[in-house]
């Protein structure tokens, strides 16, 4: 019998949380390179292209992968032979302690992300805890457990349907993928629950993410079995919408597709769809009573990759007018210099509730651009944390304030922006530029100065002021309210 101290299993959870937060499975970032070596779209290429860089500056400097650090999932397998020794504490409470080490890392903070209650208040709860822990029991005297940290702009693209038992499954994912967006910053994996009730459905598919990807070995022998067959089924479906990297147009949208399934009830059908975004951090390890588990970065030959700034048009926010503005075209890359604000859900929600109150409001946005962004915090000698970009969609309820009544030049985020919006977008000569989802530590590059102007309460929501000296965008909304989210996509899906 296996006796594993609790001090050991909290060290492991820790441990394996700093890593992922800097490393990609190396079977991920395998599928990834191969994803940009084949890619023809010239944007979507060059948004790979990004991710790749900013995963090996990742690793290299020990900082995170992307500015949203995840909500922490942990599935354990419990062997029927081991216990724990002097255990004072839940699994959940053991879970959590390993949480708060890691996202309180004084070496490498993580950006802490969760709040309590989900609805109310909405507090940061310090920490990153709690986890969602799943358990199961098993034969064997070990534990076994796989540990994974996932971004909300994945998460929150997740599908449930109840399907006829004869409806296709295929068809099913032809019609939801392209409603997902580009929120959830493709190209990643999608994992699939078929069967059992509802919650196991969705269980089944968060779970089927942990797998490594495959897929380049299943295109190369063939399927051997139903699922394999329906996996590249699937595969191909998707791929052939053309929504493509950061939703721009182009081949990969997924790198593979994973399928868990479960017996159903005859009259049912359940399917369950979850992205994984370009910041796929997940990892495994076993305990055995030996002591906590060690984790050994990998060994990756990296590309050469050059991200072509030669030829962009350099942009000078301090001074820009709408004149300036109406030039730039849908699809442009820009290097951006100058001072932005920062804002995201929260931000925004105060500013809208200060305006209808008639109170003043704490920073002028006239004549400015935002920037939707939740940085890490800064570790030592950094201006500021890996700060990559949030889903834009979000704010899309804010945009007629934030244009119209506020005067705000110019937005920065990642996915596609609403009906709604690029209407406005288009009427008050304003635009909306894309960061590569994934890329935080290379934008992070780029800010040279940073400070909170606002709201300083709301912790990584703040209203920050960045100074920044060439930024990489591209224009994905232009003052003509052409989008290059509505025209890459078109160009390259394959009916």
């Amino acid at each position: 019998m296996s006796v594993i101290h609790c001090e050991d299993f909290v060290v492991s959870i820790a441990r394996a949380l700093q890593f992922i937060s800097c490393h990609h499975p190396p079977d991920f970032i395998a599928a990834m390179i191969d994803a940009w070596r084949r890619e023809e779209s010239g944007a979507a290429k060059d948004a790979i292209g990004q991710i790749l860089l900013n995963a090996k500056i990742a690793a290299e400097t020990k900082r995170p992968i992307c500015q949203d650090t995840g909500m922490i999932t942990v599935f354990l397998k419990i062997g029927m032979g081991c216990r724990f020794a002097d255990a004072g504490k839940t699994l959940q409470e053991m879970v959590d302690e390993g949480a708060r080490r890691a996202y309180l890392d004084r070496d490498n903070p993580l950006r802490l992300s969760m709040v309590a209650p989900p609805v109310g208040a909405r507090r940061n709860t310090g920490d990153n805890s709690p986890a969602i822990v799943h358990c199961e029991y098993g034969p064997g005297d070990g534990l076994e457990v796989m540990v994974a940290a996932k971004g909300a702009g994945s998460e929150n693209k997740s599908k449930f349907a109840v399907l006829n038992p004869s409806d296709s499954l295929v068809d099913w994912a032809r019609r939801v993928v392209p409603r997902m967006g580009a929120g959830w910053c493709p190209p990643g994996v999608i994992g699939v629950g078929l069967g059992g009730s509802v919650e196991k459905a969705m269980l089944l598919a968060k779970k089927s993410l942990m797998s490594p990807v495959d897929m380049p070995e299943l295109l190369r022998r063939g399927p051997g079995n139903r699922l394999e067959a329906l996996r590249l089924e699937l595969y191909e479906a998707i791929n052939h919408l053309g929504i493509g990297a950061q939703g721009l147009g182009g081949l990969t949208t997924a790198l593979d597709v994973k399928i868990l399934e479960y017996p159903t009830h005859a009259a049912s059908l359940p399917v369950a769809l979850i992205p994984n975004c370009a910041a796929t951090r997940h990892c495994r390890f076993h305990l055995d009573g030996s002591g906590p588990a060690t984790f050994t970065p990998p060994v990756i030959s990296w590309p050469e990759i050059n991200v072509k700034n030669a030829g962009c048009r350099r942009v000078f926010l301090d001074k820009i007018s709408r004149a300036e503005l109406a030039d730039w075209r849908a699809g442009e890359s820009l290097l951006l210099n100058g001072v932005l604000l920062t804002g995201r859900d929260a931000a925004h929600q105060r500013l809208a509730e200060l305006r209808a109150a008639g109170r003043d409001l704490p920073v002028e946005f006239q004549g400015r651009f935002i920037y939707y962004v939740g940085p890490v915090s800064p570790a030592a000698g950094e201006v500021v944390g890996p700060a990559g970009p949030t889903t834009a969609t979000r704010m899309d309820k804010y945009s007629r304030l934030m244009l119209e009544d506020l005067g705000l030049f110019g937005m920065i985020g990642k996915a596609e922006r609403g009906p709604d919006t690029i209407n406005l977008i288009r009427d008050n000569q304003a635009v909306y530029l894309t960061a590569t989802g994934g890329a935080a530590c290379l934008v992070a590059q780029a800010i040279t100065a940073a400070r909170v102007v606002a709201f300083a309460d709301l912790g990584m929501e703040a209203i920050h002021e960045f100074t920044v000296r060439d930024m990489p965008v591209m224009v994905a909304v232009d003052s003509q309210g052409h989008s290059i989210h509505h025209s890459g996509p078109a160009q390259w899906r394959r009916d």
